[in-house]
């Protein structure tokens, strides 16, 4: 027996070692690397942005990333664009993503940051302010009323579905969109919940909890009373009512202090939009990060490095804005201008041509042209050449030409529709119908200043040094004067005498000087009178005189 415990000791010795050894190897292990990849989001959101994402993300993937950070520094941009970013990261299952507002993340930027399982960000940052507008005559403006359905549903569905997977406030996320919706914060003083309502909700929780409050009062007044007829007091006990009111402080991260709350959080005409320390207190940042050390120290990171745009996507942002674009526009228009009034194809010309190259290529490159449109661009061009060079006056070719070049112009603003399989199309989409609206704007407003600059032109570009170099002036009469061999005779409506037959060229006499002439196909005898009808350099037409 004594043997049996001395092997029962041994054995449960060396498990108790073997599991110890195992534990210690556990922990001997290192852990896992944690590789972060910092992706800038900075500039207006366009879809050449939602592309270089997609290149970026995989190319962080590539390099073993487990957190992706966008470093957030956007005033948004278009909302298809936006979403389709929002997507893109919510589908990113395998992959950590943080939003690190450094320092805004305005309108498209908050739909993008809500999509991130994180949300940090610099200590003087901004996030919010994500109401749908629209671009029209005078300016970006609110959506009109009659069209804010159709425009805020989809933003609004965004916001919610981000709101609900990543535990942000849903009250809180459709303040960012919509003006009119007036939020408070609440706080149960039994069990310290905090919640945002809206001002029904609030004004029913409050005067729930104020009829709470009265019957309570009047339960504990009929116990006094019962307690002061029998002179025992009342065994059953009275639970205290629920009770809401509102915020009066909250905890400022970035000050290390409680401050006031000011109430409502949001006014109902305001949108919401908050500091780093109050989207920590109000639940959507985990905390304030000032740099990259930071992050790291935060995350627990292993390593970190930086994916940015390539110099191409940069330089296809830059050329897709539409203040570029309608600077190029204004180029064109001036360019095209200048060598319709100047002699030859020079250098006005050609700066056209470049200009139009990059005004079309550009957002070719990017996505948001097709080929058709440069066919149509193209072809619009060939006729109107046709019309000037070829065909007389300013008719079918002419008018086509301009028709088609304006249309192919304006489709490279608006971006495909999902299904769409013609070139032309009414736009249905809210996205297609903002593009077509920035394309008319954008092309009216360089023909606007194209006028001007014409004018300008006109008046002050023949008289420029420059010019005179590169277009010389136009030759006086006299520089263009051919020599007169005839001294001044047979000018048209002079008579002179045939010196010999027409048949219909020969000779005549003018006086004392023998002139060349020719008659309109008659043949003339010698010595008839006859008379100069046209004079063209050398060349002199006669006819007789009956």
């Amino acid at each position: 027996m004594r043997l049996m415990g001395v092997l029962c000791v041994i054995a449960a010795g060396s498990v108790f070692s073997r599991a110890r050894a195992d534990e210690l190897d556990v922990e001997s292990k290192p852990p896992s690397d944690r590789i972060a990849a910092v992706l800038p989001l900075s500039g207006t959101i366009a879809p050449v942005m939602v592309e270089s994402l997609e290149r970026r993300i995989e190319e962080a993937r590539a390099k073993g990333a487990t957190v992706i950070i966008f470093d957030m520094d956007t005033p948004g941009g278009l909302v298809d664009s936006s979403i389709a970013i929002a997507d893109l990261i919510k589908n990113l299952a395998d992959i950590k993503t943080v939003a690190w507002v450094n320092p805004n993340a305005h309108s498209g930027g908050a739909i993008v940051a809500v999509a991130c399982d994180e949300i940090v960000m610099a200590r003087s940052s901004r996030m919010g302010d994500a109401q749908v507008i629209t671009l029209g005559p005078g300016g970006a403006g609110a959506v009109p009323e009659e069209l804010q359905a159709k425009a805020y549903t989809p933003v609004i569905n965004e916001f919610r579905a981000s709101a609900r997977l990543n535990g942000y406030s849903v009250v809180l996320s459709e303040a960012f969109v919509i003006p009119d919706r007036e939020v408070w914060w609440l706080e149960n003083t039994e069990t310290l919940e905090r919640k945002f309502v809206f001002r029904e909700e609030k004004k029913r929780l409050l005067s729930e909890s104020v009829e709470a409050t009265l019957q309570s009062a009047e339960s504990a007044e009929g116990e006094e009373d019962v307690e002061r007829e029998t002179g025992a007091p009342e065994s059953k006990q009275t639970a205290p009512a629920p009770q809401w009111k509102l915020v009066e402080t909250y905890y400022d991260a970035l000050l290390d202090m409680d401050v006031n709350t000011f109430q409502p959080i949001v006014p109902d005409d305001e949108l919401l939009e908050m500091s780093a320390g109050e989207a920590q207190a109000y639940g959507f940042s985990k905390g304030v990060v000032p740099d990259e050390a930071a992050l790291k120290t935060r995350y627990d990171l292993t390593s970190i490095f930086t994916v940015a745009p390539s110099w191409s996507e940069a330089l296809a942002t830059w050329m897709t804005s539409i203040y570029v674009r309608g600077f190029l526009m204004m180029i064109i228009l001036l360019g095209a201008y200048v060598e319709f009034h100047t002699p030859g194809v020079g250098v006005a010309g050609l700066v056209a041509l470049i200009a139009l190259a990059m005004f079309v290529g550009a957002p070719y490159l990017t996505g948001l042209a097709n080929v058709w449109e440069i066919v149509f661009i193209v072809a619009g061009i060939a006729l109107m050449a046709l019309e000037i060079f070829v065909i007389p006056g300013f008719g079918v070719a002419g008018i086509s030409g301009v028709l088609l070049v304006v249309i192919g112009l304006l489709a490279t603003f608006v971006p495909d529709e999902p299904g769409r399989q013609i070139p032309l199309y009414i736009p249905t989409l809210e996205s297609t119908w903002r593009g077509l609206q920035i394309a008319v704007i954008t092309l009216v407003s360089s023909a606007a200043a194209s006028l001007v600059g014409m004018f300008m032109l006109s008046k002050y570009l023949p008289s420029m040094p420059l010019f005179r170099r590169i277009v010389p002036a136009n030759p006086t009469p006299s520089e263009v004067l051919v020599d007169d061999p005839y001294r001044g005779q047979a000018r048209i409506g002079d008579i002179g005498v045939t010196e010999g037959p027409l048949r219909p060229s020969g000779k005549a006499r003018f006086g004392s000087t023998l002139v060349d002439v020719v008659t309109q196909g008659d043949y003339l005898d010698a010595h008839v009178q006859v008379e100069v009808i046209e004079r063209r350099g050398n060349r002199v037409v006669v006819r007789t005189i009956t």
